[in-house]
């Protein structure tokens, strides 16, 4: 398992975090917060718990859209590849024949009103309308009620989100770290308890090459043990590089990066899993810098990176789709390593797709 922490430059403040609560730091002094942190994490367990009881029971009202909903969600906080996958769906439903719409959250949003999942959906499926708000019930409403209304919706981060019904609940752990280390936040990592998979139709192992067979079965079981209804919708997907996208939009081939010595720079929820991306490119890195998740890139930011790119030798900065959307175009030292989504199993990208066409 991979942990952001280990051998890697992150923000002080979340490396910290991590070591406390993945068990890596020992002593009394550890202890002691990881037992605040433990009791912390039972009573937003139990609020949790009761909130998903009462929609169980249909105590809670749930809206139903006038089109199918397609969830994409998951377990943990961080970064586990919701947006490709999301763009991944758009694109299957329209070779499909359907006209998708997007729903979010718009966490952290811009003074523009757009947050870095937005940006970068328009760049991946440009003729997609999105729209965000906290209220993913009302976010479907105002989408429905535009002047192109979709025919099927997809919810970007709508595990928890149990407000508006869903025809399909896709459920993604990142296989670098699948349970948040087995705690409830803000103990672990975990947004709800692995009860919560009984609701997926199906569950997409994320970054399934960046672990051994050996992990990938023992995540496979422990999944199969709490939601036995999923033994043949485990699938994995893996995010592979496919250009370099450059600030001011434009598009290199990967060769450019492997052609000289590059630095590494990212303000997202996994930066290793970015790093080891990088690594199995065989790019030769010289260094990095992390920010936090979400991060808006200031110029003393860019120009703190680019010193330190030039102090390593390195002529270019690699970052991720979401950071060069906060990027100015006239950056030109900055491209983003453009990724895709894509199954390593044929059958498991058909399966999806059975799973698509069963409900639009």
């Amino acid at each position: 398992m991979l942990f952001p922490f280990e051998s890697q430059t992150v923000p002080v403040n979340q490396a910290r975090f991590l070591r406390l609560i993945s068990g890596a730091d020992r002593g009394l002094w550890p202890t002691a917060q990881r037992a605040v942190l433990a009791v912390a994490a039972s009573g937003y367990g139990l609020v949790t718990a009761i909130r998903n009881t009462l929609y169980d029971c249909q105590l809670l009202p749930m809206h139903h859209a006038a089109v199918p909903v397609i969830s994409v969600g998951n377990l943990t906080t961080g970064g586990t590849g919701k947006t490709p996958v999301v763009a991944l769906l758009c694109q299957q439903l329209q070779q499909l024949g359907r006209h998708p719409g997007i729903i979010s959250r718009g966490y952290r949003a811009a003074a523009d009103g757009s947050n870095d999942e937005k940006k970068v959906l328009e760049l991946l499926v440009p003729q997609v309308p999105h729209t965000q708000h906290p209220n993913r019930r009302l976010a479907a409403q105002q989408l429905l009620s535009s002047s192109h209304p979709p025919d099927v919706i997809v919810m970007d981060d709508g595990l928890q989100h149990r407000r508006l019904h869903r025809q399909l609940n896709l459920v993604l752990l990142d296989a670098t770290c699948p349970f948040g280390f087995d705690w409830l936040l803000p103990r672990g990592l975990l947004r709800e308890s692995l009860r919560g998979l009984r609701r997926a139709d199906a569950v997409l192992l994320t970054r399934s090459s960046l672990v051994s067979p050996a992990a990938l079965l023992q995540i496979r079981q422990r999944v199969l043990q709490v939601a036995p209804q999923l033994t043949d919708r485990i699938l994995q997907l893996d995010f592979q590089p496919c250009s370099l996208r450059c600030a001011d939009g434009s598009t290199v081939p990967l060769q450019v990066a492997r052609q000289q010595p590059v630095y590494l720079m990212s303000g997202i929820g996994n930066p290793l899993a970015f790093r080891s991306t990088c690594e199995s490119l065989g790019l030769q890195i010289r260094g990095n810098l992390w920010f936090p998740d979400h991060h808006h890139f200031t110029s003393p930011d860019l120009l703190t990176t680019r010193q330190a790119a030039t102090a390593a030798g390195a002529g270019l900065v690699l970052t991720t789709l979401k950071d060069l959307v906060k990027i100015p175009p006239t950056e030109t030292t900055f491209h983003a390593l453009e990724i895709a989504a894509a199954f390593p199993d044929r059958t498991d990208a058909d399966r999806l797709l059975q799973l698509l066409q069963s409900v639009v």
